[in-house]
């Protein structure tokens, strides 16, 4: 098993505002996707990020709020045990991420000997 980290980036949720029922079907959906990757041992952790980060460049130098395209922010992150890179592709394109216009960047992580 290799392991891999999946960041999501997401429409920040102060901007774009969605009906209650949908954000509990959401809520609902990443739980019920939470459970059957949980269950099949594919999930090694991970979080949702608060809105407070900043952001650090030039040696310390220049400091800024965390980083935003547009209205884009980075949500979480979760960590995955996956054979291969199209697995970790598989489960990651599986998650409800996208049902609110956000999209997710999987990389594996560098083997730390």
């Amino acid at each position: 098993m290799k392991n891999y980290i999946v960041l999501f980036r997401e429409p920040d949720g102060r901007v774009d505002e969605h009906p209650a029922e949908a954000v509990k079907a959401h809520q609902e959906n990443w739980a019920a996707w939470f459970k059957q990757w949980g269950a099949a041992g594919k999930l090694a952790g991970g979080s949702g990020l608060t809105l407070e980060g900043r952001i650090i460049k030039e040696n310390g130098s220049v400091i800024t709020d965390i980083h935003r395209i547009g209205t884009e922010i980075v949500g979480g992150y979760l960590l995955l045990k996956a054979d291969d890179l199209d697995e970790a592709t598989q489960i990651a394109a599986s998650c409800p991420i996208y049902e609110f216009g956000g999209y997710a960047e999987v990389r594996e992580l560098q083997n730390q000997s």
